[in-house]
């Protein structure tokens, strides 16, 4: 279905750009031009450049010398000064909209000299010319958000679509092979025998190298105020994946079946759609299927009888975690999420971690 809808420009056009056609047309020059509007050089600079209001009597030199009449300027002018100010009331909301304060003290945007440079610098950030060109460019991410988030949390679409920019900045400078699923689902066995590495700067860089050679670029991004997902997945291109990961729990246990969880969507469920994990989504049965398929890598599903019959203690926990191969704190996290434990029990068995620390010991992570 079409629908008719009143023309938005992305830009304000100024009388200057009119005057500008008009003496290109008429070979006249800047110089003739201030002559006949009896201006110095520099005051017909500004009318050209939109930095002088046209007047009554500005509009009617301008009649003299160009032609066309005096209400025509006047609507001219009209017209430019209301479209800059409905273009700046929409960068303003724009801005508040975007977590600004974190995407400077994260080291995303370099902090700019005057509030009036803030649009420009974030523009430049997601690489897009206009906010119009940006709320076209990131709608859908809107409508998965809109989709995804409870009207109870605050999850705001303009902070998951700058965390996914950066996932997708970090990913740029990750050299990936080939997209291959086969061997992609083949490394998985020997990648969850990295869940027993319990620094993050030896376990990321891991990671990612093993999942950079079949094409699958892993970014860990902080997530900034108004994001609450975990995790996301989409294809950059036909040939390379981006898997982002928030480590929003800055638990061990809750990073590996996140990062099992988003390969499972690359797996199962094709390269044209958009996976954003966000806590209080609704269940769809991709997510059930990618929380089965995390699950079942974590602890193989020969292992699920042992599992479930397991004594709750950390001294029976640890010693499965030996015989299944993983840390003790899956164990722990994979009997939470099967509601055989409460959440407050045996967590002293979960590693955890602080951005601070993880920050300084392992560039990998922004």
């Amino acid at each position: 279905m079409t629908s008719k809808a009143e023309f938005q420009p992305d830009w304000a056009s100024s009388p200057g750009e009119t005057i500008a056609d008009i003496l290109e047309e008429c070979g006249l020059s800047l110089v003739a031009f201030a002559k006949s509007m009896r201006y110095t050089p520099s005051e017909a600079t500004d009318l050209l450049q939109g930095r002088s209001t046209v007047t009554i009597a500005v509009a009617r030199r301008l009649e003299q010398a160009l032609g066309a009449s005096v209400a025509f300027w006047m609507s001219r002018d009209f017209q430019y000064r209301e479209d800059s100010m409905k273009l700046h009331a929409d960068e303003q909301d724009w801005l508040a909209e975007l977590p600004v304060g974190d995407m400077v003290k994260f080291g995303w945007l370099t902090p700019v000299p005057h509030p009036s440079e803030e649009v420009a610098a974030c523009l430049r950030f997601f690489d897009i010319p206009t906010v119009r060109a940006w709320r076209r460019t990131y709608a859908r991410v809107q409508d998965v958000v809109a989709f995804k988030t409870s009207p109870t949390l605050d999850s705001r679409p303009a902070a998951v679509a700058a965390w996914l920019r950066q996932g997708e900045i970090a990913a740029g400078a990750i050299e990936c092979g080939t997209w291959d699923a086969r061997r992609f689902r083949e490394s998985l066995a020997e990648i969850r025998s990295q869940t027993r590495e319990k620094n993050p700067k030896r376990f990321i860089p891991a990671l990612r190298a093993r999942c950079a050679k079949h094409g699958v670029a892993v970014a860990v991004v902080r997530a900034p105020s108004g994001c609450r997902a975990s995790g996301a997945t989409r294809f950059l291109s036909i040939d390379k994946a981006l898997l982002l990961l928030s480590f929003r729990y800055l638990t061990h246990d809750h990073f590996w079946f996140a990062f099992f969880h988003e390969a499972g969507h690359l797996l199962l469920h094709g390269r044209q759609r958009l996976f954003l994990e966000d806590t209080g989504a609704p269940p769809t049965a991709e997510e059930h299927e990618a929380n089965e398929f995390a699950a079942n890598i974590l602890i193989p599903t020969e292992f699920h009888s042992a599992l479930l019959s397991l004594p709750f203690n950390s001294r029976e926990v640890i010693g499965f975690a030996r015989h299944v191969g993983v840390a003790p704190g899956i164990v722990v996290g994979q009997l939470q999420h099967r509601k055989k434990l409460g959440q407050n029990q045996l967590n002293g068995l979960k590693r955890r971690f602080t951005w601070d620390s993880q920050a300084m010991a392992n560039r990998g992570m922004v």
